[in-house]
């Protein structure tokens, strides 16, 4: 098979943060290493001050990884835009520590950018280990009435409908390609010159947020977001935060850790909220949702002291 070339630069730069996910991350590496044999790639590891020995891992098991390891931990947003910075792929692709790859997952999605001129983000299909459809991987962005049936639980009660069921596309057929509004952050892949364009990681997001943030900038530039399941990774979701059920028998987040994680998220969604979306709407609708955002922190935290994880 011919190796990817472009212009003399690298095909792919791979950008993995990592965050005390040391096991994880070795199998996320050894996955993109297989991906990565018949590509001119690059990757990058930012360690954000791992204190289970993640960053001398890397260091002895995967020598061809350029890593950057930090003092301390400054956030994904941050984290990412060190990398980035570095990065001389014609595309760029933000990827999760606590993922797998395919041996085609590289190849078919640069394929399909090439295609697609018009993309400026797309994702393929992301799994949860038991083969369901990691919702997060396609989303609306979060109004006030798409939020309210999420956290409601009409979404799940009305499953599939277009008026109750928008906030993760569940009135769209996951194995069909479409556009969405915005990918997670646990695999985004995009031209670098469109980053060039749009800016970088918004670093006011510390965890949480900045992925769906920079898929509305990348809107608002005319690009597109798209949904690909032509190819698919693994998530072992919340491996590093320890507050999703998926990754509770792999995560080492200590209860410290999960309620900075829990406040981090919420203050994301006011962050985003307050940036995109608040002067959409009356005062009387901001208020409910800066009351509902409280709400949700004070029962998310509530909920870690009764060991109950977050779906």
């Amino acid at each position: 098979m011919n190796k990817v070339h472009i212009e003399d630069r690298r095909a792919l730069s791979i950008i993995i943060v990592s965050y005390n996910t040391k096991e994880l991350l070795a199998d996320c590496l050894t996955s993109v290493n297989t991906a990565i044999k018949d590509i001119k790639a690059e990757v990058f590891v930012v360690d954000n001050n791992s204190r289970d020995g993640t960053a001398q891992m890397v260091k002895e098991k995967f020598q061809e990884v350029t890593l950057i390891a930090n003092s301390q931990n400054l956030g994904f947003s941050k984290a990412n835009n060190q990398a980035i910075k570095k990065a001389r792929g014609k595309y760029v692709l933000i990827l999760n520590p606590d993922t797998r790859v395919l041996p085609d997952t590289f190849t078919k999605m640069i394929k399909f950018m090439d295609k697609n001129p018009q993309a400026g983000i797309a994702t393929p299909r992301v799994e949860l280990p038991n083969g369901n459809l990691d919702v997060d991987c396609r989303r609306h962005f979060p109004t006030p009435w798409r939020s309210f049936c999420h956290f409601s639980g009409l979404s799940k009660i009305f499953k599939g409908s277009k008026l109750f069921d928008q906030y993760n596309y569940g009135y769209l057929s996951d194995q069909n390609e479409h556009e969405v509004d915005a990918c997670v952050g646990a695999f985004m892949i995009i031209p670098k010159k469109a980053i060039q364009k749009v800016g970088m990681l918004d670093e006011d997001f510390f965890f949480y947020g900045e992925d769906l943030d920079w898929c509305w900038r990348f809107r608002e530039a005319g690009y597109k977001i798209i949904y690909t399941p032509l190819t698919k990774i693994i998530h072992y979701k919340g491996a590093s935060s320890g507050i999703k059920k998926t990754s509770q028998e792999v995560t080492k987040a200590t209860r410290e850790s999960k309620k900075m994680v829990m406040r981090q998220s919420v203050r994301a969604m006011r962050i985003f909220y307050k940036k995109h979306l608040e002067n959409k709407y009356p005062f009387f609708i901001n208020w409910l949702v800066y009351l509902g955002l409280w709400i949700i922190e004070k029962y998310r935290l509530k909920s870690l002291k009764s060991n109950v994880s977050i779906h």
